[in-house]
């Protein structure tokens, strides 16, 4: 009897499945990214700044953008990806900076 293929992701690919590495387990999460030309990769650059997922995620989906630009030959995109990234950095960096001066000051204990 042959194994099903698991409905959630597990991390791994069922012996004998047909399936591949890197297959999108789930699709609704998935951001769909463009960069064939540099009005692709502005509006890419809006999309993933707008949408809800963490830091990290985002810079990894621009980061994945301009690498694919980038041995496409693609220069001028690849930069633009690149310049998406400085920016989240600047505005993730201003929010921790922002909280380091609201948090209310420590004192240190001796021992």
């Amino acid at each position: 009897m042959k194994k099903r293929d698991p409905l959630k992701g597990t991390g791994k690919k069922p012996k004998g499945s047909k399936r591949r590495l890197y297959t999108d387990e789930n699709p609704k999460d998935t951001v769909r990214i463009k960069f064939a030309t540099m009005k692709d990769a502005r509006a890419t650059v809006r999309k993933v700044k707008r949408v809800r997922k963490s830091y990290a995620r985002k810079i990894q989906i621009l980061t994945v953008g301009e690498q694919r630009a980038r041995v496409m030959g693609k220069k001028t995109v690849a930069s633009i990806f690149k310049a998406g990234k400085a920016s989240l950095r600047r505005a993730n960096n201003a929010k921790k900076n922002k909280t380091k001066k609201t948090r209310p000051k420590t004192r240190k204990s001796r021992r």
